[in-house]
């Protein structure tokens, strides 16, 4: 129970630092100039160096990419019959990644960075989809790694990567001229906040479908 508190409470966290970014994009961006002009000078040092490689890193969280891999991800979760996980997935990266952020985007209407764009890009900047997807996508997959993998070691090191990979995403964002830092980091507070908000739902659904499996093993046997 206490675990359930600490994640929910993190999720809140998360989401008031999302609502309160999210309302000085819309009432007052120009403070958020200096914010953003400073990372993103930073992160485009390298320019142009990292430019090939910057455009084949961010395709890892491209919609077309997190789709596939939501699929296949969640079509052999329910080979094995984790079928709440598989939900648990498929609700994360396509209702709340694919559907509610490009909702969002419509209410803020940010428009994206004057810089020169290495990607095509066609809809509003904040919060960033593909910030917010990486989350979604790879930071389900951290949660559920230990139910797949029973060796805490490899299990560590895969989402140690994978939390570096959803940060690099970001990054990718900033050099290729698409993003703001901000942007990027509301995606990643929103997800984020979904993430540890739903955590406990699935939970409780996860042991709710375990109770029910077991009371009825222990029907069958008498």
């Amino acid at each position: 129970m206490k675990h359930k508190t600490y994640y929910r409470t993190a999720g809140i966290c998360f989401l008031l630092v999302f609502i309160i970014l999210g309302a000085i994009v819309k009432l007052a961006p120009d403070q958020l100039n200096g914010f953003d002009q400073t990372i993103t000078a930073f992160i485009r040092t390298p320019y142009p160096t990292l430019n090939q490689f910057t455009i084949w890193y961010t395709k890892l969280a491209n919609p077309m990419t997190v789709a596939a891999l939501t699929a296949i991800a969640a079509g052999l979760m329910a080979l094995k019959k984790y079928y709440t996980e598989a939900l648990w997935l498929v609700i994360n990266v396509g209702f709340t990644a694919g559907v509610l952020n490009s909702l969002i985007k419509l209410f803020f209407m940010r428009e994206r960075p004057t810089l020169e764009h290495l990607v095509v890009e066609h809809s509003y900047s904040f919060p960033s989809g593909h910030s917010t997807g990486s989350v979604l996508l790879y930071g389900t997959i951290i949660i559920l790694l230990p139910l797949f993998i029973k060796k805490k070691p490899l299990t560590r090191l895969l989402q140690l990567l994978l939390g570096v990979g959803i940060l690099f995403i970001g990054i990718s964002r900033i050099y290729l001229g698409v993003h703001f830092p901000s942007d990027i980091l509301g995606g990643f507070c929103f997800g984020l906040s979904w993430l540890l908000i739903t955590y406990p739902i699935y939970l409780k659904f996860r042991h709710s479908k375990q109770s029910k499996y077991k009371h009825s093993k222990k029907e069958e046997s008498q």
